[in-house]
This record gives structure tokens, sequence and C-alpha cells, in this order.
């Protein structure tokens, strides 16, 4: 097996960052086209996200994603977050990722940016929108 594919399965079997956190903004996403679903919940000081936990079910790439994006986003800019496009998870996955497969990659980049809006108190945005990002 290759570097990448055992780096998916590591993230998909011993996820990082999972849970979830009291009083924290919480958004919840789901891919109605094959059932995966994710959680995040996020505390927000001074424009930075200070601790991220998330929980959900799904394939490996959906969960692999989600938690190695976890592992970035903890410390970021929310500028910086909000300013992610899909080719950055695509690269955190490291390898191609096909038209079937796309909203598993994405599903994390998508519930993280509709958290963010919630923050803001604005309506979420559609998939449409978040994997239409410029890349």
């Amino acid at each position: 097996m290759d570097l990448y594919a055992d780096n998916i399965l590591d993230h998909y079997k011993h996820p990082r960052n999972t849970g979830g956190i009291p009083r924290a903004i919480s958004h919840r996403e789901e891919n109605i086209s094959c059932g995966d679903d994710l959680t995040i919940d996020l505390m927000i000081e001074n424009g930075v996200i200070k601790d991220l936990k998330w929980r959900g079910e799904g394939c490996a790439i959906s969960q692999a994603a989600m938690s190695l994006l976890s592992e970035e986003l903890i410390g970021m800019k929310v500028a910086d977050a909000e300013a992610m496009k899909p080719d950055h998870v695509y690269a955190l996955l490291g390898v191609p990722v096909g038209p079937r497969r796309f909203k598993c990659a994405l599903l994390g980049l998508h519930t993280l940016l509709n958290t963010l809006r919630t923050a803001r108190k604005e309506a979420p945005q559609s998939w449409l929108q978040t994997v239409s990002l410029a890349n």
C-alpha cells in the first residue's frame, strides 16, 4: 500500500480531535448522496480557532479528510480558514479524488465553512458554492 493510502487509513482508524465542546459554535452537515455526516464544534477567540472537535460517520475519505483538516485548523485565523479551497483538502488527502468521491472529500470543508457562517449568524452556503470555490 502506498504512503498516502496509509495516511488516510491511519486518520480513519485513529481520527484526531474527535468529540464535542460544550457551549461551542456547532453545525452539522450531511452528504445525502451517501449518508456521510459530520458535526463540527468550534471555539473562536480573537479571530482564531482556539479549539475544534468533530464527530461523524462515513467513509474513510470523509472521516480522514476531516481528521487531517482538524489538525490544521486549531490555531488558524478564521479568515485563513474561510479562504480555504477544495484543492487544499485534496492536497491533504494526497490521493486522486474522482467525481464520485469529491463530496466525501469536501464534507469537512463544507461543514467548516457553514460552522463559520453559523458563528456569524449567516445562512449556510450550498454544496454548489463549496465545490465551485476558485481553486
